[in-house]
């Protein structure tokens, strides 16, 4: 198993354990602040209801972005993580 799914594994674990269903959750990336890259990431959570905060950095070289938005399962969660992790660049937190 790999260090990727090992993570994804226990990240299922503790929020089956620990989150009621639905819940709002708090996704957080680091992106390079290419309008493209952002994007990206935005059409990722298009037509959830989610709420999408971006900050730029004080050298405007890299993007915060905070995403609020309501999952249903612990499956739910991760698949967005997997997604995201194939933007090119993208940090998660």
């Amino acid at each position: 198993m790999s260090k990727e799914s090992e993570f994804y594994e226990k990240l299922k674990i503790s929020l089956a354990e620990t989150t009621t269903f639905p819940t709002r959750y708090l996704y957080k990336f680091i992106a390079n602040s290419s309008v493209e890259k952002v994007a990206e990431i935005e059409t990722i959570f298009d037509n959830m209801g989610a709420v999408i905060n971006k900050k730029v950095s004080a050298n405007a070289k890299y993007t915060s972005i905070s995403v609020h938005v309501t999952m249903n399962s612990p499956e739910e969660i991760i698949e967005k993580y997997i997604e995201v992790s194939k933007v090119e660049g993208v940090i998660s937190l």
